[in-house]
């Protein structure tokens, strides 16, 4: 990777800005190791065995006790070993810290949908965040037996492999993968065009339900560039880490530099960034009536 594409990483700037040392960054990333472990754990407990799913707002935005008993897991492991530090969770929400502009990004289940369904793709992530942007993050996978993590100049590790995303750099060649929020049932801006552009141009694209172990699977080679919007920090902070420092790079759809806040990015093998942007650029959204909703077409924007 060129000295360019290296600067442009969040990770290592937000590695640079916080003032860490590699021997203080080493053992943030075992804790989040640790802590996402705690709440896989939990979710092998539970798996198979929910009592209780529920929706919490938007239609098909679940939760289930496995949510929350690994949520209380992994934030016991957090606030054990990192007091000071404030925590962004996906079911408890926001606690401050002090004195310190990191934060913790915690998504306990990533893929409820799945989880509930007993479709075995689902994660606990834990991402380190500083000012708001990734600095560290690990994810367990426990239907893998998987363990992810990455940091600054630490490199990107599934298990005790090392990883690097794949080579590829042509769009036909390429297997991709995204996702489509919530609100798509309410909004023609739903990821459905980008879908159908993206799937007649390439090998394929997946649609996996979670987007931490999509980003794992882009660290890892095993697909070659993910983009996604409508997500939240908890969904991205760690993935992020891991697809730049497995040598990749993750930016927004116009190709600046990515916002976990705006919760809309790409994330890819260098040799596939330019046809990506320029991929979401070309598309624009389908009419409603065209996949069963005009009533879409009469909203506003």
């Amino acid at each position: 990777m060129n000295e360019s594409t290296m600067q442009q990483r969040l990770s290592d700037q937000s590695f640079q800005a916080s003032g860490l040392s590699l021997t203080e960054l080493e053992r943030l990333a075992g804790v989040a190791r640790l802590a996402a472990e705690a709440g896989a754990a939990v979710l092998r407990h539970h798996f198979g065995q929910l009592e209780r799913v529920r929706e919490k707002g938007r239609a098909g935005d679940l939760v289930t006790e496995a949510d929350e008993a690994a949520e209380k897991a992994v934030l016991a492991v957090l606030e054990q070993h990192t007091p000071e530090f404030g925590v962004l969770a996906e079911e408890s929400g926001r606690r401050a810290g002090w004195g310190s502009a990191l934060e913790w990004c915690v998504d306990p289940l990533d893929g409820t949908t799945n989880y509930a369904h007993r479709y075995p793709f689902f994660c606990t992530s834990v991402g380190l965040t500083w000012n708001g942007q990734p600095l560290l993050g690990a994810l367990a996978v426990p239907a893998l037996d998987q363990l992810y993590w990455a940091a600054p100049q630490l490199g990107a590790w599934c298990n005790n492999s090392a990883m690097a995303v794949s080579g590829c750099e042509a769009l036909s060649q390429s297997l991709l993968v995204t996702g489509f929020a919530y609100d798509r049932h309410q909004r023609l801006d739903n990821n459905y065009a980008e879908f159908a552009w993206f799937t007649h141009r390439t090998r394929g694209v997946r649609r996996g339900g979670a987007a931490a172990v999509d980003l794992a699977f882009v660290a890892e080679g095993r697909l070659d560039a993910y983009w996604e919007r409508g997500l939240s920090p908890w969904d991205l902070a760690a993935g992020v880490v891991l697809v730049e420092q497995a040598g990749g790079v993750v930016c927004a759809y116009d190709g600046g530099p990515a916002q976990l806040a705006e919760g809309r990015l790409i994330a890819c093998t260098p040799g596939l960034r330019q046809a990506l942007i320029e991929g979401l650029a070309a598309c624009k959204p389908l009419t409603g009536a065209s996949f069963g909703a005009p009533e879409l077409d009469q909203a506003t924007p």
